[in-house]
């Protein structure tokens, strides 16, 4: 019997929030790792709205979900006083049900218990009118950068949390906290803090009861395109804390399998996360000759995995991986390529489809440097046999698998 991971199919992002949903029939806690441009944003917002559309068991159609995500961010602008570059803010959407209790929560304690951890400025939130000033050391008013703005957000949404999982009334419709990467801008270093803090409350979101001292945990999704994040996310949640009940989860691997929306779950349990891995499975699907598409950034992908292969096994760079060649022919030819084709004008951000020669050359490198190292790749894509074999430079090599 094979033990392999079984991948599920979903023709759609309401199918797969349903999927979702059903889990946490048995889970606390859902945890997706996913690249950027998956759709793990439009998936949390379809969570969030099939927790509200009318049915039996919610014939007014309650909304049922607190959710973290690039809409949530989207509710801060800065009024940056163009005028007298003087008095700068932040202008919070009053509109919004996510800043409904605000005036009553006094947060301002809690998210500086938070912000103190990641920053060193200071904050004053004026209520009446829905704006945000900060400070630092003698300086008033100032504008605080991205990274930081991301970070205070990220704040003061854990401070609401904190209020929700207190039982505040203004929060008792919620029963699911769907968080999606929210730690956009952040260095490494506050992304450790920031998923330890973060996976601390949710292990008190799974341990939470109700007044009469029942279980009444809040369901959690989590979803991310950061690796390091994820893999700290994981092992944090994997330890149970002494007097803690252990949280229950699911780990899962969302990828879009195709153009036509067709959207793959594989579960998994490793840990260091699989995802170069599984970059690697992209790669041989855009190198299928029939069905594939190579860009000239696809060779800043492949040396890249080179590279974290190399420093796994303890090099400094890729030339470990070609000397793991057997021809030195190849070797010579393989490192001239990709230090060519992996810098300068041809790494830019607008996608330039590759010449021939240049594919050929690519799908040679991948296929040698997966067969030398015996990569397993995960079932991501389906990828016709003969057309995968092809694409590895040989007409009766399988396609790879995990």
């Amino acid at each position: 019997m094979s033990n392999k991971p079984k991948i599920n199919k979903y023709a759609n992002l309401t199918t797969l929030a349903r999927k979702l949903r059903d889990d946490h029939g048995g889970v606390d806690l859902i945890l997706l790792y996913a690249y950027n441009r998956t759709g793990k944003t439009r998936l949390s917002m379809e969570f969030k709205d099939s927790g509200k559309r009318k049915t039996k068991k919610n014939p007014e159609g309650k909304a049922d979900t607190l959710y973290f995500n690039a809409f949530t961010e989207d509710l801060f602008t800065w009024e940056n006083d163009l005028a007298s570059d003087s008095v700068r803010y932040l202008q919070l959407n009053g509109e919004s049900k996510f800043f409904a209790a605000l005036k009553d929560l006094a947060l301002d304690e809690t998210i500086a218990v938070y912000l103190s951890r990641y920053a060193d400025f200071e904050f004053d939130i004026v209520y009446a009118d829905w704006k945000i000033t900060f400070r630092k050391d003698d300086e008033e008013n100032i504008k605080i950068s991205r990274g930081e703005q991301n970070i205070f957000i990220w704040c003061l949404f854990m401070a609401i949390c904190e209020r929700m999982l207190d039982g505040h009334e203004s929060y008792q419709w919620v029963k699911y906290l769907y968080i999606d990467d929210p730690i956009s801008s952040l260095d490494d270093n506050n992304a450790v803090s920031v998923a330890c803090d973060l996976a601390k409350l949710l292990r008190r979101a799974a341990s939470r009861t109700n007044s009469r001292g029942e279980p009444n945990p809040i369901k959690v999704v989590f979803s991310s395109h950061h690796a390091l994040f994820f893999n700290v996310m994981c092992n944090e949640i994997s330890r149970a804390k002494e007097g803690e009940p252990k949280v229950t989860h699911k780990r899962y691997f969302l990828h879009r399998a195709n153009g036509d929306g067709v959207y793959t779950l594989r579960a998994t349990d490793d840990t260091p996360f699989f995802h170069h891995v599984a970059t690697l499975a992209e790669l041989q699907r855009a190198a299928n000759p029939v069905t594939g598409t190579l860009y000239t950034f696809h060779f800043n992908a492949l040396r890249s995995i080179m590279e974290k292969t190399a420093s796994f096994f303890g090099h400094e760079d890729i030339s470990f991986c070609l000397k793991a060649l057997n021809n030195e022919e190849d070797q010579a030819l393989y490192n001239r390529v990709l230090n060519l084709l992996s810098h300068g004008k041809y790494a830019i951000q607008e996608p330039t489809i590759m010449g021939e020669d240049n594919k050929e050359l690519f799908r040679r490198i991948m296929a040698d440097f997966i067969s030398t190292f015996n990569f397993t790749l995960p079932e991501i894509a389906e990828v016709a046999p003969q057309a995968a074999a092809s694409a590895q430079g040989t007409t009766s090599a399988p396609v790879a698998t995990p």
